[in-house]
């Protein structure tokens, strides 16, 4: 069977060039958020093509002439883009194999980097190959025990550039001509421009044009400093309303709000319950807090444009800019610069059509912008606050009889080209139109909000329900892990008050509850490693499969808790199916925990009732280097089972694991996340 990716983009030259150099192009529709992705595809190129791992030469994505994977998002990378490259992989060596059989006259071949038979190569054969031809799903890829380059950890591909310090960013980018360009906000949601005074900025040397459509209003300047003065410059009234709730009180305000009612699952219960527990778990709006600010490159030539942009969705932010501006699609091409790494929709695609309604006041000059920290931490996309209630009935020697699940939360998608508007920042200014009610994915791809809200463990009588908020304080989008971040920390919260309440060691506790054996293994992996049976006070465990398709992950966390939670070691033990980069693996789930680790002691969105407040390192602070804690990753290998996404699957059981080890050591149970001081203190 062909798969997903590869049907929607069948033709193999769209995947793999070979050159007389002896190099292989290879292109993707996925693209390099820090995550390590290309190597990874990279490695398993190699594996098919029968060519050495440093002859693959990844070409970033461009909507000209890279196939179209749509987002790189999910954790799906390896699933579906690195499945259609094994099967690409397998035909071109098929087609070359075929060439060189009439060459050699000769059924009996073997390839060796690329070289058949000791004699002519894959360069040698190009006039002999047409590779402009569709898959075709006849030909296997490698078994297993034949891989050579999967499973093992060479040099990532991007990381020189970024230790040397050479230009790789889309902040280093450097076109000819380039100008400057600064958008200026609104002080709030929803206020409108009621009077602009231009004098002062348009009296500084090196401004080029201000321009205001609507209430998008930016400056074009010969250079950044005078964008970013001539910026300052500008004298706006603008028109403000409250529209804001309390940010003491979200999960009573979401728990009270208009909402969509979905159940997800609806078991029969039990009559024999005598006992009901319950508990409320909720988190805060969260930023994505990438180290760099959101970045954009664009220019016009006549009614052409090219933008440069580190997008993590090419062709739907193009979808969108020709919506927003009446343009043909063939009139845009969009290439994929690596910026800072987001995990999730943040600012890239807003600065991006920044830099394109700029650039149109000056067409034929590139324009580049660049976001404040301001912009990136009161603008962009937050991950959606939640508020996750549950319910246990318990039969009369304390089992689980029925579970009840009720998630409250705006939806988690909000991205260019989901909506029959544009979900552009930009263009919102421009029109005046709000920004969509943010949505979510089908549950049966994982979806969004109820992303991990079904537990994997054997409890009878579940029914669970989401209640999608239907308007929208804050414009929300996907944030790594999605809903799973808190659904993962209400149900391992909750397990562990329900193996606390029956007085069973925690992790015997989810054993007991557990058949699938893979989670049992991890389960056992991480307390092991841990030395869990050892443990003192200020320990917690934690477990989850990430959105129920992807890895698995248990995580034991090691905690202080005086005048505030330190984290001081993290033992995560993840099975991810056959690993194609061990090291890349332990990349991804240690990242994804000190991550993790910030949302939970940490980050939290502010505001007033009409403006975020959290806009500099001081008001949102995240984990200093000083505090992350010590961070050790057991990989449970399962080379004959298929590769599993492991971006997200930390993110979730980390912040229980910590939570539940602040229990343990304070035998205070705190639901609101992050664990702050103040938290504590409500809690106590």
């Amino acid at each position: 069977m062909i798969p997903r990716n590869l049907a929607a983009n069948p033709r193999l030259s769209h995947w793999v060039s070979v050159r007389p150099d002896g190099t292989v192009d290879v292109r993707c529709g996925k693209v390099e958020l820090g995550q390590g992705i290309l190597t990874a595809l990279a490695q398993i190129a190699a594996d098919e093509l029968d060519v050495a791992y440093d002859r693959i030469r990844m070409v970033p994505a461009t909507t000209d002439s890279s196939p179209d994977e749509g987002l790189t998002a999910g954790s799906r990378s390896i699933e579906d883009s690195g499945a259609a490259l094994r099967q690409v992989g397998a035909e071109v060596r098929a087609v070359f194999l075929a060439a060189a059989a009439k060459v050699l006259d000769s059924s009996e071949l073997s390839v060796v980097d690329g070289l058949i038979n000791d004699t002519v190569s894959y360069w040698d054969l190009l006039d002999d190959v047409d590779l402009d031809v569709e898959a075709t799903g006849a030909v296997e890829p490698k078994p297993v025990a034949e891989r050579k380059v999967m499973g093992t950890s060479p040099g990532r591909l991007d990381i020189p550039d970024k230790v040397y310090g050479r230009a790789r960013f889309i902040h280093d980018l450097s076109l000819p001509g380039m100008l400057y360009g600064r958008a200026v906000r609104p002080p709030s949601r929803g206020a409108t421009l009621v009077s602009l005074d231009t004098s002062k900025a348009a009296e500084l040397d090196g401004v080029v044009e201000i321009v205001r459509d609507g209430d998008f209003l930016g400056v074009i300047a010969d250079r950044e400093e005078t964008a970013v003065r001539a910026a300052g410059l500008l004298r706006c009234e603008w028109a403000e309303r409250d529209s804001l709730p309390d940010v003491d009180a979200m999960p009573e305000f979401l728990m009270s709000r208009r909402t969509e009612d979905v159940t997800i699952v609806d078991e029969s219960t039990s009559d024999d319950a005598v006992t009901t527990v319950a508990a409320t778990y909720s988190r805060p709006y969260l930023s994505h807090a990438s180290m760099a600010p959101s970045c954009g490159v664009a220019r016009w030539d006549g009614d052409k444009l090219e933008l440069w942009t580190h997008s993590q969705g090419l062709h739907p932010l193009r979808l969108d800019i020709c919506r927003s501006l009446g343009v043909a699609i063939d009139q845009v091409t969009l290439h994929h610069v690596e910026g800072a790494g987001a995990y999730g929709h943040n600012g890239a695609d807003d600065a991006a059509f920044d830099a394109v309604l700029l650039a149109r006041a000056v067409n034929g000059r590139p324009v580049q912008v660049v976001w404040s920290r301001a912009d990136e931490l009161g603008w962009a996309p937050f991950g959606a606050a939640m508020a996750v209630h549950i319910e246990a009935d318990l039969d009369a020697v304390g089992e689980v009889v029925a579970w009840r699940h009720d998630l409250y939360s705006n939806g988690h998608v909000s991205r260019p080209g989901f909506f029959a508007a544009p979900a552009l920042l930009g263009s919102q200014l421009r029109t005046g139109t709000p920004p969509p009610v943010s949505m979510d994915p089908p549950f049966a791809n994982g979806g969004g909000s109820e992303r991990n809200s079904v537990p994997l463990y054997t409890f009878p009588g579940q029914r669970i329900t989401k209640h999608r908020l239907l308007e929208m304080p804050l414009r929300t989008s996907s944030l790594r892990a999605l809903g799973a971040y808190a659904n993962v920390f209400a149900i391992e919260s909750f397990v562990d008050e329900l193996a606390f309440r029956a007085g069973v060691d925690p992790v015997r506790y989810r054993l007991r509850h557990l058949s699938d054996e893979r989670a049992r293994a991890v389960i056992t992996a991480a307390a092991d490693a841990a030395g869990w049976s050892r443990r003192g006070e200020g320990w917690g465990f934690a477990f989850a499969r990430y959105s129920h398709h992807g890895a698995y992950c248990a995580v034991v966390a090691e905690v202080e808790a005086e005048t505030s939670v330190r984290v001081k070691r993290l033992t995560l033990a993840v099975d991810a199916g056959a690993v194609v980069s061990p090291d890349g693996l332990r990349n991804q789930v240690e990242g994804g925990a000190i991550q993790s680790t910030s949302w939970t002691v940490k980050e939290q969105v502010r505001f007033d009732r009409s403006r975020v407040t959290s806009t500099d390192w001081e008001s949102y602070p995240i984990l200093r280097f000083s505090e992350v804690p010590e961070v050790e990753v057991v990989i449970v290998d399962r080379p004959d089972r298929p590769s599993l996404g492991a971006g997200e699957t930390a993110q979730g059981p980390t912040a229980a694991a910590i939570a539940n080890a602040l229990h343990s050591a304070l035998d205070v149970r705190v639901r609101d996340l992050p664990l702050t001081p103040a938290a504590i203190i409500a809690a106590l």
